[in-house]
């Protein structure tokens, strides 16, 4: 495929794109084995992708599509604390389901087994044609140990001294290169002990970032976005401190990488889609460097562990940082929604908060089934589970919801929230927003993010709505109220909701029904 060849869809255009990841590798094992055959992704099921497309994704995530090498693997079946992992995950784990981590990338071409390029291509295309986007897996920050690079291009790698391996075994091993021995750091995360199948990648150094740019650019010929793996950890400010004097600053030390990766694979692919996996409040300076959407783990967090109040203040941020924030409650590294949330009726009022504020969301593969079990990624199987209907009833729903016009073209504010009578704290416990569209009309969300009822007034904004009376009507089960508008003016309209009770209200002039 020719690099400038227009292919796919343009995600950059959309303002409320949603995602969906998906376990490739595990993902194509457990349908060749429910359809008793080779499934690749070649001869990825057609109704699954009408399925997708019926839902409103805009975009699938395969996460894991790239070539892994032996070392990886090898490191993936004896690491103590991995197998601890495997056997909780999956307690007749074998070692052939052990096939190491996806982002332990020795290189960037898809295995014959998943179904080469060609297979690649080919689903794209099916996608394409259902008006939904390709997104892949990049690495920045480290490869596979027995990636090319390592033997042909040494001084691509992070350093250490002789006898570090020895000194500090979680951060450097030592390798034979060339019949010299050498000492290389594992690839890392500050906070943490070194991937030990990986090694840590010089971003300092001109010819690293030349090579991570020219492989940036053939995975952006084949795609319509890439998810970049910990974004944030080639900010040099990030990787200054990591390694300091260590990486040995070559000419490229203190101009941000990203600045230069963006804009060269959007010379040739000006809609090509970059997600940032970003963490530490990095997420501003990375959407600054061109990043269409970071990860939002800040209201996953506020949403899992704090209440109502913290997610409102959140959501006070700054409209463009809302803009290109990625929304999600479950993704691979997290625990699946249903295990993290106590009840389904609290998993299911995070999920409507996430999915309908400004920004992406981010859907996870078995998550609308309500799916429990989180796997380790260096697993190519995982438990069989038995779906929840009544998710799968909810996120049916929710996800009609947001197809509506207003969550794609609309303005977005949060509103107003007041206590409904004296002495009654529950109104905090609300988050209420909406989103207008022009001659789209209004749709309006209301949570009582608490697990007990409460009570509360909501401002609605009435300037554009017209007419007498409104009606409102819910998009997420059979409620349906009239209120005039001289009323919603004076006081406001008056909500009384269980615990984690939602609403997603169509808002409609009578007389003026969409």
């Amino acid at each position: 495929m020719s690099a400038k060849t227009k292919v796919g869809v343009n995600l950059r255009k959309l303002r409320h794109p949603l995602l969906y990841e998906i376990n490739t590798r595990v993902f194509l094992n457990e349908l060749s084995t429910t359809l008793n055959k080779r499934v690749t992704l070649g001869n990825f099921p057609d109704d699954l992708l009408d399925d997708l497309a019926k839902r409103g994704i805009n975009a699938v995530w395969l996460m894991g599509v790239w070539t892994t090498g032996p070392i990886g693997e090898t490191i993936a079946k004896i690491h103590a604390g991995l197998r601890t992992e495997y056997q909780k995950a999956l307690p007749d784990v074998t070692d052939r389901d052990i096939i190491g981590s996806p982002f332990a990338v020795k290189d960037y071409s898809v295995p014959e087994s998943l179904g080469g390029a060609e297979g690649l291509s080919r689903l794209r295309k099916k996608l394409a044609e259902r008006d939904i986007g390709l997104i892949l897996d990049f690495i920045p920050n480290h490869t596979a140990r027995d990636h090319r690079w390592v033997k042909a291009h040494p001084e691509f790698y992070i350093r250490g001294n002789d006898g570090d391996e020895l000194k500090e075994p979680d951060l450097f091993y030592r390798t034979n290169i060339k019949e010299t021995e050498m000492t290389f750091a594992f690839g890392r995360d500050p906070g943490f002990a070194g991937w030990t199948d990986t090694v840590q990648l010089d971003v300092t150094q001109p010819g690293t970032r030349k090579a991570l740019i020219d492989t940036l650019e053939k995975i952006a010929s084949a795609c319509d976005g890439v998810r970049c793996d910990m974004a944030m950890l080639v900010l040099s400010s990030v990787f200054a401190r990591t390694w300091g004097s260590r990486c040995s600053p070559g000419s490229e030390a203190g101009r941000e990488f990203w600045t230069d990766a963006v804009e060269s694979v959007r010379s040739e692919f000006p809609d090509f889609l970059f997600i940032a996996e970003a963490y530490w409040n990095t997420e501003w300076q990375l959407q600054q460097l061109g990043f269409d959407f970071t990860y939002d783990k800040t209201l996953y967090d506020r949403l899992l562990r704090e209440g109502a109040g913290s997610v409102r203040d959140h959501l006070r941020a700054e409209p463009g940082y809302q803009r290109h924030s990625l929304r999600f409650i479950e993704n691979h590294d997290e625990q699946r929604a249903a295990a993290a949330f106590a009840t389904e009726q609290w998993q299911w009022a995070a999920a409507t908060v996430a999915a309908t504020v400004p920004g992406g969301v981010l859907f996870h593969e078995g998550e609308f089934e309500g799916k429990a079990s989180r796997i380790p990624v260096q697993l190519r199987r995982r438990q069989l589970e038995r779906g929840s209907i009544r998710a799968k009833a909810f996120y049916d729903r929710l996800l009609r919801a947001l197809t509506k016009t207003p969550f794609q073209q609309g303005t977005w504010q949060l509103l107003k929230v007041r206590p409904a009578w004296h002495d009654n704290p529950t109104w905090q416990n609300f988050i209420a927003h909406c989103w207008e569209a022009p001659k789209e009309g209004m749709r309006m969300t209301v949570i009582n993010y608490a697990p007990h009822p409460g009570q509360c007034y909501i401002d609605v904004p009435l300037e554009n709505l017209g007419g007498m009376a409104v009606e409102f009507r819910d998009l997420m089960g059979a409620a349906k109220y009239t209120r005039d508008i001289a009323g919603l003016s004076t006081k406001g309209m008056f909500f009384d909701l269980p615990a984690y009770g939602t609403h997603i209200f169509d808002i409609t002039p009578l007389g003026h029904r969409r």
